[in-house]
């Protein structure tokens, strides 16, 4: 009889030829446990989904209420589904007064998909712009705006009309003219290695965008829902996208995503034609009752307000000659070393040792630490001690 993993092997795609091959039974808080019951610390929230952690019980106890009452019913946007509605009320409370419309989707990447249609219908306009470096989803329209040739090569033709700036140069404001529909770009840069903007750019970005009729839109799939010590990384910078993309902690570990916008940006999908933007599954009531519940407890347990004390933490423990720098705003952090085969060694043993952490699509020489937010300062030594140790066995 074959062994898990080998039906894994088997019969699931792969998406590299080296997975990493864990297999584990159960999750709860910061720890995720395998058949035996050893505990590996996931101190990337599963690439930044978990942002309460793993199997908590009040977005647990949310999903089997919903589960009770009905689960799918219709294609998005017909019928009045409660999860839906009683979600998208609460997020727009949280969001300036510009952002009142909520899209849900199935994920962040078809966010990302329908927040450039939506640009592009309301302007009129066709040209978008995105980021060096940038990161925005592996579907076709998302990896069109993608900064990195080498993820893209493979799968040209992708959308005309595309164009790229430096993220963080104000010079290259000045490509953002009156033909061009939307910039796109990540508040703060992910897969880049998290690089963090200037008050300045940001603020000079938005100027320019209202200059030309230019939709701003701010990709925080992984900045958002108190990542970066904000409920809302553009919180940092004093200004408000025309379009917001939200997915990974949005639903509380379950798939969902959302792009919000004015009731006037997003009417223009409603007509000429009718059904700018169709959804399926978008908005699905589960995991609409899931996100609603986490981002209920996120607020109840005051977790943004202890993410800068928690960083502090780490910034101040991770301290080594190899470390060439540590970049990041909140919970969301890069550590630099020399090279990518010298990361990946220290990643391999950090597994080994009981924490999961990872390096990034485009700064493969820097690993990440994105922990769930509700990871305790005992937690962050721990897990420290785990990183220190596996630098000094590959560099003393």
């Amino acid at each position: 009889m074959l062994t898990l993993r080998q039906l894994f092997l088997a019969n699931n795609a792969q998406t590299t030829d080296f997975p990493l091959l864990l297999e584990f039974e159960r999750a709860e808080g910061v720890y995720m446990y395998d058949a035996g019951g050893k505990a590996t610390m996931d101190l990337i929230s599963g690439i930044g989904v978990s942002n309460i952690g793993h199997s908590n019980p009040y977005v647990i106890d949310a999903i089997k209420q919903q589960v009770d009452k009905y689960m799918h019913l219709m294609v998005y946007g017909e019928y009045v589904q409660t999860p839906q509605v009683r979600f998208a009320e609460k997020l727009v409370s949280l969001l300036p007064d510009s952002l009142q419309s909520v899209y849900f989707t199935n994920s962040g990447a078809e966010a990302v998909e329908g927040a450039l249609k939506l640009a592009k219908r309301y302007t009129g306009r066709h040209q978008m712009i995105a980021c060096y470096n940038s990161y925005h989803g592996s579907t076709h329209g998302a990896l069109s705006m993608m900064g990195n040739e080498e993820f893209k090569q493979a799968y040209r033709p992708l959308l005309p009309g595309t164009s790229f700036i430096r993220f963080n140069h104000t010079g290259d404001l000045e490509l953002i003219t009156q033909e061009t529909a939307c910039v796109i770009l990540e508040t703060i840069q992910g897969e880049a290695g998290i690089r963090v903007p200037d008050l300045a750019y940001m603020q000079a970005l938005r100027a320019r965008c209202s200059a030309t009729g230019t939709l701003l839109i701010l990709d925080e799939n992984q900045t958002a829902f108190g990542r970066t010590g904000k409920l809302f990384a553009f919180e940092h910078f004093g200004i408000e996208p025309d379009i917001l993309v939200l997915g990974k902690a949005l639903g509380g570990g379950m798939p969902l995503g959302a792009f919000v916008a004015s009731s006037q940006i997003m009417g223009a999908l409603k007509d000429n034609p009718i059904l700018g933007h169709i959804t399926t599954f978008g908005g699905h009531p589960v995991c609409c009752a899931s996100g609603l519940a986490s981002l209920e407890f996120l607020l109840k347990e005051n977790l943004v307000s202890q993410v800068a004390e928690k960083e502090a933490i780490f910034k101040h423990l991770l301290i080594h000659p190899a470390i060439k720098q540590i970049r990041g705003k909140g919970l969301m952090m890069a550590i630099e070393l020399e090279s990518f085969e010298l990361n990946k060694k220290i990643i391999d043993r950090c597994i080994e040792n009981g924490i999961i952490t990872d390096w990034f699509l485009h700064c493969s020489n820097s690993m990440r630490i994105a922990p769930p937010l509700i990871i305790t300062p005992a937690e962050i030594e721990k897990a420290c001690d785990i990183i220190l140790e596996s630098i000094r066995f590959y560099t003393n």
